[in-house]
């Protein structure tokens, strides 16, 4: 398993994510009942003085599992409205999506010197 770094990084990231969320509808992003559990359970599960606190790592665990479902979907919907087939693509588009450029001949078509 790899490294899960600081609840704080994670509590970021996870506050990010809420602001992308809310960006469509305007809304504040600290309105919202999701804001409020997430600064409510971070701040309820902070490093206590015992050695080994088990609650606090399985609320970072399960807090950084939800932050890379948040940030997959995100980017999932930012792939799918940028390839999904919009029908019938020229070859020049075709080719610009792949980082491909179609040859320029000069004359047009059909060009002999």
């Amino acid at each position: 398993m790899a490294a899960l770094g600081s609840p704080a990084r994670t509590l970021r990231g996870l506050l990010r994510e809420l602001r992308y969320l809310n960006a469509a509808t305007g809304r504040p992003y600290r309105d919202t009942a999701a804001y409020r559990y997430l600064v409510k359970a971070f701040r309820a599960h902070r490093i206590t003085s015992e050695k080994l606190c088990r609650a606090q790592h399985e609320l970072h665990f399960q807090a950084a599992t939800y932050l890379c479902l948040l940030r997959s979907i995100r980017e999932h919907v930012a792939l799918h409205q940028e390839f999904h087939g919009k029908g019938e693509r020229s070859v020049e588009e075709s080719a610009g999506l792949v980082g491909l450029k179609l040859p320029h001949q000069p004359g047009g078509k059909g060009w002999e010197p």
